[in-house]
Protein backbone atom coordinates (compact mmCIF):
# COMPACT_ATOMS: atom_id res chain seq x y z
CA UNK A 1 0.00 0.00 0.00
CA UNK A 2 1.73 3.40 -1.09
CA UNK A 3 1.97 5.94 1.47
CA UNK A 4 0.94 9.62 2.56
CA UNK A 5 3.70 10.73 0.54
CA UNK A 6 4.07 8.35 -2.03
CA UNK A 7 0.84 9.16 -3.19
CA UNK A 8 1.28 13.02 -2.84
CA UNK A 9 4.16 12.78 -5.36
CA UNK A 10 2.16 10.24 -7.37
CA UNK A 11 -0.28 13.38 -7.93
CA UNK A 12 3.06 15.20 -9.71
CA UNK A 13 2.92 18.40 -7.50
CA UNK A 14 5.67 19.50 -9.89
CA UNK A 15 2.88 19.86 -12.94
CA UNK A 16 0.51 22.06 -10.34
CA UNK A 17 1.89 25.33 -11.60
CA UNK A 18 -0.22 24.45 -14.98
CA UNK A 19 -3.50 24.71 -12.84
CA UNK A 20 -2.34 27.81 -10.68
CA UNK A 21 -0.99 30.08 -13.35
CA UNK A 22 -4.40 30.12 -15.83
CA UNK A 23 -6.51 30.87 -12.97
CA UNK A 24 -4.22 33.97 -11.90
CA UNK A 25 -4.05 35.16 -15.57
CA UNK A 26 -7.54 34.99 -16.17
CA UNK A 27 -8.61 36.33 -12.94
CA UNK A 28 -6.09 39.23 -13.94
CA UNK A 29 -8.22 39.64 -17.06
CA UNK A 30 -11.34 39.36 -15.73
CA UNK A 31 -10.12 42.39 -13.18
CA UNK A 32 -9.11 44.39 -16.25
CA UNK A 33 -12.34 44.83 -17.14
CA UNK A 34 -13.92 45.55 -13.31
CA UNK A 35 -15.32 42.14 -13.33
CA UNK A 36 -13.52 39.93 -10.92
CA UNK A 37 -14.95 38.33 -8.42
CA UNK A 38 -13.04 36.44 -5.26
CA UNK A 39 -15.12 33.40 -4.80
CA UNK A 40 -15.54 32.69 -8.41
CA UNK A 41 -11.51 32.69 -9.06
CA UNK A 42 -11.28 30.48 -5.89
CA UNK A 43 -13.89 27.88 -7.27
CA UNK A 44 -12.18 28.05 -10.69
CA UNK A 45 -8.47 27.39 -8.99
CA UNK A 46 -10.43 24.04 -7.46
CA UNK A 47 -11.72 23.17 -10.59
CA UNK A 48 -8.34 23.40 -12.11
CA UNK A 49 -6.22 22.03 -9.05
CA UNK A 50 -8.67 18.78 -9.17
CA UNK A 51 -8.44 18.08 -13.12
CA UNK A 52 -4.69 18.51 -13.36
CA UNK A 53 -4.62 16.00 -10.25
CA UNK A 54 -6.88 13.71 -11.48
CA UNK A 55 -5.10 13.39 -15.02
CA UNK A 56 -2.01 12.90 -13.77
CA UNK A 57 -3.41 9.47 -11.61
CA UNK A 58 -5.40 8.70 -14.85
CA UNK A 59 -2.26 8.90 -16.56
CA UNK A 60 -0.28 6.68 -13.82
CA UNK A 61 -3.43 4.40 -14.25
CA UNK A 62 -3.41 3.81 -18.02
CA UNK A 63 0.73 3.78 -18.81
CA UNK A 64 0.94 1.53 -15.92
CA UNK A 65 -1.70 -1.03 -17.01
CA UNK A 66 -0.02 -0.99 -20.53
CA UNK A 67 3.35 -1.41 -18.94
CA UNK A 68 4.97 2.25 -20.63
CA UNK A 69 5.62 3.61 -17.08
CA UNK A 70 7.93 0.02 -16.18
CA UNK A 71 11.30 2.11 -17.30
CA UNK A 72 10.46 5.45 -16.35
CA UNK A 73 13.40 7.86 -15.82
CA UNK A 74 11.38 10.78 -13.91
CA UNK A 75 9.37 10.91 -10.93
CA UNK A 76 7.62 7.94 -8.82
CA UNK A 77 4.48 6.38 -10.68
CA UNK A 78 2.26 4.42 -8.51
CA UNK A 79 1.11 1.65 -10.76
CA UNK A 80 4.36 1.38 -12.39
CA UNK A 81 6.38 0.90 -9.24
CA UNK A 82 3.95 -1.33 -8.02
CA UNK A 83 2.97 0.80 -5.16
CA UNK A 84 -0.46 1.19 -4.80
CA UNK A 85 -2.70 -1.27 -7.25
CA UNK A 86 -4.54 -0.21 -10.43
CA UNK A 87 -7.98 -0.27 -9.20
CA UNK A 88 -6.63 2.30 -6.39
CA UNK A 89 -5.35 4.70 -8.54
CA UNK A 90 -8.50 4.92 -10.98
CA UNK A 91 -10.64 5.42 -7.82
CA UNK A 92 -8.42 8.90 -6.86
CA UNK A 93 -8.70 9.76 -10.53
CA UNK A 94 -12.58 9.25 -11.27
CA UNK A 95 -12.65 10.93 -6.80
CA UNK A 96 -10.50 13.85 -8.57
CA UNK A 97 -12.96 14.48 -11.64
CA UNK A 98 -15.59 14.13 -9.46
CA UNK A 99 -15.15 16.95 -7.15
CA UNK A 100 -14.26 18.82 -10.59
CA UNK A 101 -17.48 18.42 -12.03
CA UNK A 102 -19.15 19.36 -8.88
CA UNK A 103 -17.12 22.50 -8.58
CA UNK A 104 -17.70 23.32 -12.22
CA UNK A 105 -21.02 22.90 -11.85
CA UNK A 106 -21.85 25.53 -9.02
CA UNK A 107 -20.01 27.93 -11.72
CA UNK A 108 -22.03 27.16 -14.72
CA UNK A 109 -25.13 27.42 -12.54
CA UNK A 110 -23.64 30.98 -11.36
CA UNK A 111 -22.76 31.98 -14.70
CA UNK A 112 -23.68 30.11 -18.17
CA UNK A 113 -25.84 26.34 -18.35
CA UNK A 114 -23.05 25.33 -21.35
CA UNK A 115 -20.19 25.66 -19.45
CA UNK A 116 -21.20 22.24 -18.40
CA UNK A 117 -20.63 20.99 -21.60
CA UNK A 118 -16.79 22.36 -21.55
CA UNK A 119 -16.10 20.82 -18.50
CA UNK A 120 -17.54 17.54 -19.52
CA UNK A 121 -15.20 18.03 -22.77
CA UNK A 122 -11.83 18.78 -20.38
CA UNK A 123 -12.92 15.69 -17.99
CA UNK A 124 -13.24 13.15 -21.41
CA UNK A 125 -9.89 15.00 -22.88
CA UNK A 126 -8.19 14.40 -19.49
CA UNK A 127 -9.00 10.74 -19.45
CA UNK A 128 -8.12 9.92 -23.20
CA UNK A 129 -5.06 11.51 -23.05
CA UNK A 130 -3.61 7.96 -22.10
CA UNK A 131 -6.81 6.41 -21.66
CA UNK A 132 -8.56 4.36 -24.12
CA UNK A 133 -7.61 1.96 -27.10
CA UNK A 134 -6.35 5.00 -29.00
CA UNK A 135 -4.98 7.72 -26.33
CA UNK A 136 -4.48 10.82 -27.98
CA UNK A 137 -1.22 11.35 -26.08
CA UNK A 138 0.30 8.44 -27.73
CA UNK A 139 0.10 10.33 -31.09
CA UNK A 140 1.92 14.03 -30.30
CA UNK A 141 -0.99 15.78 -29.81
CA UNK A 142 -0.10 16.09 -25.80
CA UNK A 143 1.30 19.52 -26.06
CA UNK A 144 -2.13 20.58 -28.16
CA UNK A 145 -4.02 18.85 -25.84
CA UNK A 146 -2.11 21.37 -22.71
CA UNK A 147 -2.47 24.84 -24.84
CA UNK A 148 -6.12 24.25 -25.42
CA UNK A 149 -6.94 23.07 -21.30
CA UNK A 150 -4.80 24.74 -19.67
CA UNK A 151 -4.15 27.36 -21.76
CA UNK A 152 -7.28 29.05 -23.86
CA UNK A 153 -10.49 26.92 -22.02
CA UNK A 154 -8.88 27.71 -18.48
CA UNK A 155 -7.52 31.02 -18.44
CA UNK A 156 -10.96 32.49 -21.39
CA UNK A 157 -13.28 30.40 -19.01
CA UNK A 158 -11.52 31.65 -15.80
CA UNK A 159 -12.58 35.42 -17.19
CA UNK A 160 -15.73 34.78 -18.52
CA UNK A 161 -17.50 32.99 -15.20
CA UNK A 162 -16.02 36.34 -13.31
CA UNK A 163 -16.64 38.88 -16.44
CA UNK A 164 -19.44 37.34 -17.93
CA UNK A 165 -17.53 38.36 -21.26
CA UNK A 166 -14.01 37.58 -22.94
CA UNK A 167 -12.00 39.82 -24.76
CA UNK A 168 -8.38 40.33 -26.60
CA UNK A 169 -6.73 40.44 -23.05
CA UNK A 170 -7.70 37.42 -22.41
CA UNK A 171 -6.86 35.67 -25.39
CA UNK A 172 -2.99 37.06 -25.79
CA UNK A 173 -2.62 36.30 -22.23
CA UNK A 174 -4.50 32.37 -22.92
CA UNK A 175 -1.65 32.11 -25.99
CA UNK A 176 0.99 32.79 -23.08
CA UNK A 177 0.02 30.30 -20.53
CA UNK A 178 -0.95 27.63 -22.93
CA UNK A 179 2.60 28.07 -24.30
CA UNK A 180 3.94 27.68 -20.80
CA UNK A 181 2.26 24.63 -20.17
CA UNK A 182 3.62 23.28 -23.23
CA UNK A 183 6.71 23.94 -22.84
CA UNK A 184 6.60 21.68 -19.50
CA UNK A 185 5.29 18.83 -21.40
CA UNK A 186 7.65 19.42 -24.21
CA UNK A 187 10.54 19.23 -20.87
CA UNK A 188 9.06 16.25 -19.42
CA UNK A 189 8.58 14.30 -23.15
CA UNK A 190 12.30 15.58 -23.99
CA UNK A 191 13.57 13.56 -20.83
CA UNK A 192 11.41 10.69 -21.90
CA UNK A 193 12.56 10.14 -25.70
CA UNK A 194 14.66 7.01 -25.38
CA UNK A 195 11.71 4.93 -23.43
CA UNK A 196 8.73 6.45 -24.95
CA UNK A 197 9.89 5.37 -28.64
CA UNK A 198 10.86 1.94 -27.27
CA UNK A 199 7.27 1.38 -25.20
CA UNK A 200 5.21 2.77 -28.41
CA UNK A 201 4.23 6.21 -27.26
CA UNK A 202 4.66 8.66 -30.54
CA UNK A 203 4.57 11.66 -28.10
CA UNK A 204 5.61 15.11 -30.43
CA UNK A 205 9.26 14.98 -28.66
CA UNK A 206 9.41 11.41 -30.22
CA UNK A 207 8.18 12.33 -33.73
CA UNK A 208 10.21 15.86 -33.99
CA UNK A 209 13.38 14.49 -32.51
CA UNK A 210 15.60 15.38 -29.67
CA UNK A 211 16.78 18.60 -31.78
CA UNK A 212 13.59 20.34 -33.02
CA UNK A 213 11.93 19.32 -29.46
CA UNK A 214 14.73 21.82 -27.85
CA UNK A 215 14.20 24.90 -30.42
CA UNK A 216 10.27 23.93 -29.38
CA UNK A 217 10.97 24.80 -25.76
CA UNK A 218 12.84 27.96 -26.50
CA UNK A 219 10.31 29.28 -28.96
CA UNK A 220 6.87 28.02 -26.23
CA UNK A 221 9.30 29.99 -23.57
CA UNK A 222 9.11 33.33 -25.68
CA UNK A 223 6.21 33.49 -26.18
CA UNK A 224 4.73 34.99 -22.89
CA UNK A 225 7.32 37.85 -23.04
CA UNK A 226 6.13 38.55 -26.87
CA UNK A 227 2.57 38.45 -25.28
CA UNK A 228 3.51 41.04 -22.21
CA UNK A 229 4.83 43.66 -24.89
CA UNK A 230 1.97 43.23 -26.63
CA UNK A 231 -0.40 44.04 -23.25
CA UNK A 232 1.55 46.94 -23.10
CA UNK A 233 -1.16 48.19 -24.96
CA UNK A 234 -4.04 47.67 -22.15
CA UNK A 235 -1.44 48.86 -19.20
CA UNK A 236 2.49 49.76 -19.21
CA UNK A 237 2.32 47.39 -15.71
CA UNK A 238 2.65 44.28 -18.34
CA UNK A 239 6.35 44.78 -18.57
CA UNK A 240 6.43 43.46 -15.29
CA UNK A 241 6.23 40.08 -16.68
CA UNK A 242 9.38 40.26 -17.93
CA UNK A 243 10.64 39.58 -13.93
CA UNK A 244 9.65 36.43 -15.17
CA UNK A 245 12.43 36.21 -17.80
CA UNK A 246 15.39 34.91 -15.69
CA UNK A 247 13.63 31.79 -14.47
CA UNK A 248 12.71 31.33 -18.16
CA UNK A 249 16.58 31.38 -19.24
CA UNK A 250 17.38 28.89 -16.51
CA UNK A 251 14.52 26.39 -17.41
CA UNK A 252 15.63 26.32 -20.93
CA UNK A 253 19.46 26.04 -20.16
CA UNK A 254 19.52 22.17 -19.58
CA UNK A 255 17.48 22.09 -22.43
CA UNK A 256 19.57 24.10 -24.75
CA UNK A 257 23.07 22.35 -23.41
CA UNK A 258 22.08 19.19 -24.45
CA UNK A 259 21.12 17.48 -21.32
CA UNK A 260 19.76 14.32 -20.80
CA UNK A 261 17.42 11.94 -18.59
CA UNK A 262 17.46 13.04 -14.67
CA UNK A 263 19.50 16.10 -15.76
CA UNK A 264 16.46 17.16 -17.32
CA UNK A 265 14.19 17.46 -14.72
CA UNK A 266 15.32 21.44 -13.61
CA UNK A 267 14.19 22.66 -16.89
CA UNK A 268 10.36 20.72 -16.03
CA UNK A 269 10.64 22.32 -12.53
CA UNK A 270 11.77 25.92 -13.81
CA UNK A 271 9.32 26.06 -16.60
CA UNK A 272 6.71 25.70 -14.00
CA UNK A 273 8.41 28.34 -11.69
CA UNK A 274 8.60 30.82 -14.75
CA UNK A 275 4.87 30.41 -15.68
CA UNK A 276 4.22 30.73 -12.03
CA UNK A 277 6.30 33.97 -11.51
CA UNK A 278 4.90 35.47 -15.14
CA UNK A 279 1.31 34.44 -14.08
CA UNK A 280 1.41 36.38 -10.53
CA UNK A 281 3.19 39.83 -12.05
CA UNK A 282 0.61 39.50 -14.85
CA UNK A 283 -1.83 39.54 -13.45
CA UNK A 284 -1.06 42.08 -10.74
CA UNK A 285 -0.32 44.12 -13.64
CA UNK A 286 -4.01 43.72 -15.94
CA UNK A 287 -5.40 44.36 -11.76
CA UNK A 288 -3.55 47.75 -11.29
CA UNK A 289 -3.81 48.77 -14.65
Amino acid sequence: MASTAQWIEGARPRTLPNAIAPVLVGTGAAASLDGAVVWKALVALLVSLALIIGVNFANDYSDGIRGTDDERVGPLRLVGSGVASPRAVKFAAVGCFAVAAVAGLVLSLASAWWLILVGAFCIVGAWYYTGGKNPYGYSGFGEISVFVYFGLIAVLGTQFVQAERIDWVGVVAAVAVGAFSSAVLVANNLRDIDTDAVSGKRTLAVRLGDRWTRVLHLVLLAVPFVVSVVLVVRTPWALVGLVALPFAVRANTPVRSGSLGMALIPALRDTGLAMLAWSLATMLALTLG
